[in-house]
């Protein structure tokens, strides 16, 4: 069958770009983890990680570096399998997580636990409520997909989705109470992993990886639903099931990443895309792939942020906003392009 051969062409180059992918991943960590204001050679950062460096190498490696590099790796692989599924899913070259309002809702909830002070009673509260935002407005986009017809609609919901929740989001902020409140509301819809810790990653960890397993689980019936609904019933896919595992999978995933990093667009979109071509357009066999692309992205992209002279007082979800923005543009205009020529 054909959709048996692609599978089986597509599995072997997606091997070879997931290794590509993992050893680009790993060098970028490292060399986050041995740059800044203190820097590090290999063996310096090694030692550190296992406990045998100086004291101030382990407290600055472990204890600062690596939290922050955790975080930007468990919202780029939330944000990156997410991405590639919605766009699977609803077979939009457009969707992703921040395009749709995915993100926005999630970090809505997140923010408003803030904003009335509930975030202070409890560390868990905040991340559960970003989750629970993420699969409100995930399920929302589940329903109006087979109501909406063509991408032009699906896309103009998700822009008006992201718009309400930012601004209810800026109402927030400009109500805020305190200082205190206002930095904080504006650090998650910005987005940053700076001032990460062990706790932060450990309460969004579960989520993220949750969702992404679940997505991944889900691969095979993306495959085959890229054929049509109908061939992909024939071979045995239970497509009611496979769309709530998607939306399960999508909004633990992205509530875990806005739990952890805040509200980071366009690198679902992007991510995806970068990587595409070498899976064959295989929507399943592109989750992986782009989840670790993403992971990448963000953080080479956090240590721009660290590194450059103005990064200090630049937010994660701005800089991929200036970047990703633009890509945005040009996927949208060649994807007009391609249907119309």
């Amino acid at each position: 069958m054909l959709w048996r051969g692609c599978v089986r062409q597509s599995a072997m180059t997606e091997r070879r770009l997931n290794v590509v992918l993992s050893g680009l991943l790993l060098l970028f960590c490292l060399v986050s983890l041995a740059s800044g204001a203190v820097r590090f050679d290999v063996n310096d950062v090694m030692a550190a990680l296992v406990g045998e460096g100086a004291p101030d190498a382990i407290a600055i490696v472990r204890d600062i570096r690596l939290p922050r590099i955790c975080a930007a790796v468990l919202a780029g692989l939330a944000l990156g399998a997410s991405g590639a599924a919605m766009q699977g899913l609803l077979r939009n070259p457009l969707a992703e997580p921040g395009t749709m309002g995915v993100s926005a809702t999630a970090a809505l909830f997140a923010t408003a636990t803030v904003y009335f002070g509930l975030a202070d009673s409890a560390r868990w509260i905040m991340p559960v409520a970003a989750i629970a935002g993420a699969l409100a407005a995930t399920a929302l986009i589940a329903v109006s997909a087979v109501r909406l017809r063509g991408i032009g609609s699906m896309i103009l919901f998700g822009v008006a989705l992201s718009a309400l929740a930012g601004a209810i989001m800026a109402l927030f902020v400009n109500l805020a109470p305190n200082p205190f409140s206002l930095s904080d509301l504006i650090n998650w819809t910005a987005g940053s992993v700076a001032n990460r810790d062990w706790v932060h990653v450990a309460i969004a960890a579960p989520a993220v990886v949750a969702g992404v397993a679940v997505l991944l689980a889900s691969r095979r019936a993306l495959t085959a639903m890229l054929f049509g609904e109908e061939l992909a019933a024939s071979v045995g896919v239970d497509l009611g099931r496979t769309r709530l595992l998607l939306v399960i999978g999508t909004g633990l995933a992205t509530g875990g990443a806005v739990a952890v990093a805040g509200m980071i667009g366009f690198v679902g979109l992007i991510a995806p895309h970068l990587v595409r071509a070498a899976v064959g357009h295989d929507a399943g066999r592109l989750v992986l792939p782009s989840a670790l692309a993403a992971a990448g992205m963000l953080v080479a992209a956090d240590w721009a942020i660290r590194m450059l002279p103005w990064g200090p007082d630049l937010h994660l979800g701005t800089l991929t906003a200036l970047i990703g923005a633009p890509l945005f543009a040009w996927v949208a205009w060649r994807a007009g392009n391609l249907r119309h020529g």
